[in-house]
């Protein structure tokens, strides 16, 4: 009786079950592949948020930078740097000459 009823089980799951289980989370897939207009709004509004925040970040850095130099070079991209010229000239400012 256990010889007929293991196969009859596999036949039924995979015939029956596995197509059901396909079926069942690709119509909930398909349910849930769009986001509504709040969740779109949600996002341009996180999304413009943190742009604000990067460019604040990257503005602190600059002033940090300027003030102290050394900083900038440490911590600064290069896309972040001061022009050269005005970092040299707080370089100047922020170090005086020492002549031996």
């Amino acid at each position: 009786m256990e010889d007929i009823l293991v196969p009859i089980g596999v036949v039924g799951m995979l015939f029956i079950g596995l197509p059901w289980l396909i079926l069942h989370y690709s119509t909930q897939w398909k349910r849930a592949g769009t986001i509504s207009r709040e969740d779109e709004d949600l996002l341009d509004e996180l999304y413009e948020l943190g742009r604000r925040l990067d460019d604040r970040m990257n503005t602190i850095e600059r002033i940090i930078a300027a003030d102290n130099p050394e900083w900038g070079r440490q911590h600064l991209t290069a896309e972040q740097q001061l022009p050269s010229d005005r970092l040299t000239q707080s370089e100047e400012e922020a170090t005086p000459i020492r002549r031996s």
